[in-house]
Protein backbone atom coordinates (compact mmCIF):
# COMPACT_ATOMS: atom_id res chain seq x y z
CA UNK A 1 0.00 0.00 0.00
CA UNK A 2 1.71 3.65 -1.00
CA UNK A 3 2.47 5.61 1.47
CA UNK A 4 -0.39 8.73 0.58
CA UNK A 5 2.56 11.38 1.02
CA UNK A 6 4.93 9.88 -1.12
CA UNK A 7 2.57 8.78 -3.72
CA UNK A 8 1.58 11.31 -6.68
CA UNK A 9 -1.33 13.44 -6.57
CA UNK A 10 -3.63 13.16 -9.70
CA UNK A 11 -5.02 16.44 -10.52
CA UNK A 12 -7.13 17.08 -13.74
CA UNK A 13 -6.08 18.94 -16.45
CA UNK A 14 -6.09 22.19 -16.83
CA UNK A 15 -7.88 22.40 -20.31
CA UNK A 16 -9.95 19.42 -20.43
CA UNK A 17 -10.30 18.41 -17.24
CA UNK A 18 -8.95 14.71 -17.76
CA UNK A 19 -6.04 12.99 -15.34
CA UNK A 20 -2.75 14.36 -15.72
CA UNK A 21 -0.24 12.16 -17.84
CA UNK A 22 3.73 12.75 -16.25
CA UNK A 23 5.28 13.61 -20.07
CA UNK A 24 2.79 16.42 -20.27
CA UNK A 25 2.53 17.78 -16.75
CA UNK A 26 0.21 19.24 -16.12
CA UNK A 27 -1.77 18.46 -19.02
CA UNK A 28 -3.10 15.42 -20.11
CA UNK A 29 -1.91 15.26 -24.07
CA UNK A 30 0.29 17.51 -26.43
CA UNK A 31 -2.61 18.72 -27.42
CA UNK A 32 -3.63 20.54 -24.60
CA UNK A 33 -0.13 21.55 -23.61
CA UNK A 34 -0.33 23.55 -26.68
CA UNK A 35 -3.81 24.86 -26.69
CA UNK A 36 -2.76 26.27 -23.33
CA UNK A 37 0.46 27.69 -25.16
CA UNK A 38 -1.75 29.31 -27.74
CA UNK A 39 -3.84 30.63 -25.51
CA UNK A 40 -0.50 32.71 -23.50
CA UNK A 41 0.88 33.85 -27.31
CA UNK A 42 -2.38 35.17 -28.47
CA UNK A 43 -3.18 36.98 -25.01
CA UNK A 44 -6.32 35.23 -24.10
CA UNK A 45 -4.30 35.12 -20.42
CA UNK A 46 -2.48 38.24 -19.39
CA UNK A 47 -0.95 38.94 -16.44
CA UNK A 48 -1.93 41.97 -14.92
CA UNK A 49 0.32 45.21 -14.35
CA UNK A 50 0.41 48.15 -11.87
CA UNK A 51 0.80 51.41 -12.70
CA UNK A 52 3.18 53.37 -10.58
CA UNK A 53 0.70 56.32 -9.65
CA UNK A 54 3.51 58.08 -9.01
CA UNK A 55 4.89 58.54 -12.12
CA UNK A 56 1.07 58.94 -13.83
CA UNK A 57 0.19 61.60 -11.54
CA UNK A 58 3.22 63.74 -12.63
CA UNK A 59 3.32 62.77 -15.57
CA UNK A 60 6.67 62.18 -15.80
CA UNK A 61 7.28 59.40 -18.84
CA UNK A 62 10.39 57.70 -20.05
CA UNK A 63 11.13 60.33 -22.53
CA UNK A 64 10.92 63.09 -20.18
CA UNK A 65 13.83 61.10 -18.04
CA UNK A 66 16.08 61.49 -20.50
CA UNK A 67 19.30 63.32 -19.94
Amino acid sequence: MPNSSTAPRLKPCPICGKLTVTQFHPFCSKRCADVDLNRWLSGVYAVPAAEDDDRAEEGDTPEDRRD
